[in-house]
């Protein structure tokens, strides 16, 4: 009797919690909209929050009930934002996919005025320190951006953060890691792109002191193509990617044979048609990533 008594019991708790939870679904019932649920289909749920949001659902949240630009998504590319546009029915505006340049080429051996540092193996940390290194603007070498890089994309070779442009996505975790800012959002219109990498801002003498390659502020660039600009009181120049354009690279190429330091690189990878072209030639200063025992070399200290 105790056992029939005990199972009606929980029986009518079970109904109930059923009714209970089924008033509660109607009653707290929120619409959403489909095409919200369409978009996040469409997006690649990588969650990188390389568009600026938290998330690929809140991404897809404020494209379609803010109006928020649909190709805002890194990984997604020009595919995913193509699909929202239909979903929407919108137009995309031309864009080009946006990948990380390192804004500083000197390896450990560059680089002059380094000490032994044994604090936190990080460059947040190693950047507070003073006299880590003579070149107060270039890479701090301990590899943040690498941590930070969902896609193994980025590692430090040599001292020097390089990008993998096969794996890059360009979620931006790593500009926004870096603390010494020397890692731009670049708008790549090719799959290789000019590029300044340095980012020293003193003049010739003082470049010299600290760094064997760095730029030394002779503006040649800037005499060669308009695409080369300084700030005023800068040595270093800045290239408009406004300004770039891959079909007219005669004054570019001026400009990079110019350079006495070589801090005017093309980074990215080589297209077929690059390839064929100097086939014939001693294979270019170009920034490509080799992996070969980076972390088997790092001395770790603390």
């Amino acid at each position: 009797m105790i056992i029939i008594l005990a199972a009606a019991t929980m029986l009518v708790l079970a109904m109930f919690m059923a009714y209970v939870l089924g008033w509660a679904n109607v009653a707290f019932h929120v619409e959403v909209d489909p095409r919200i649920e369409a978009c996040v289909e469409a997006l690649p749920g990588a969650n990188c929050g390389g568009c600026g949001y938290v998330g690929c659902g809140e991404y897809a949240e404020v494209v379609v009930l803010e109006g928020v630009a649909v190709d805002l998504c890194p990984v997604g590319g020009e595919a995913c934002a193509e699909t929202m546009a239909r979903i929407l029915g919108v137009e995309v505006s031309q864009s080009w996919p946006s990948r990380p340049v390192i804004h500083c080429g000197a390896s450990v051996d560059n680089r002059l005025g380094r000490t032994e540092y044994h604090g936190e193996q990080a460059c947040t940390a190693a950047n507070m320190v003073a006299g880590v290194q003579g070149c107060t603007y270039g890479c701090m070498g301990f590899g943040d951006c690498g941590v930070v890089c969902n896609f193994d994309a980025i590692h430090v070779i040599d001292g020097l953060a390089t990008v993998d442009y096969d794996k890059c996505v360009g979620c931006g975790a790593c500009e926004k890691i870096c603390p010494r800012h020397i890692i731009s959002m670049t708008p790549f219109k090719v799959s290789q792109m000019l590029a300044v990498t340095c980012a020293n801002n003193d003049f010739g003498k003082d470049v010299k002191g600290v760094c064997k390659i760095g730029c030394i502020g002779c503006k040649a660039c800037g005499r060669a193509s308009k695409a080369f600009t300084f700030d005023e009181g800068a040595s270093i120049p800045s290239l408009d990617y406004d300004q770039y354009d891959p079909a007219e690279m005669d004054d570019l190429q001026v400009a990079l044979n110019k350079c006495p330091q070589k801090r005017l690189l093309m980074v990215g990878n080589p297209s077929e048609k690059d390839i064929e072209a100097t086939a014939d030639q001693e294979a270019p200063e170009i920034v490509k990533p080799d992996f070969e025992t980076t972390v088997d070399k790092t001395e770790w200290h603390g």
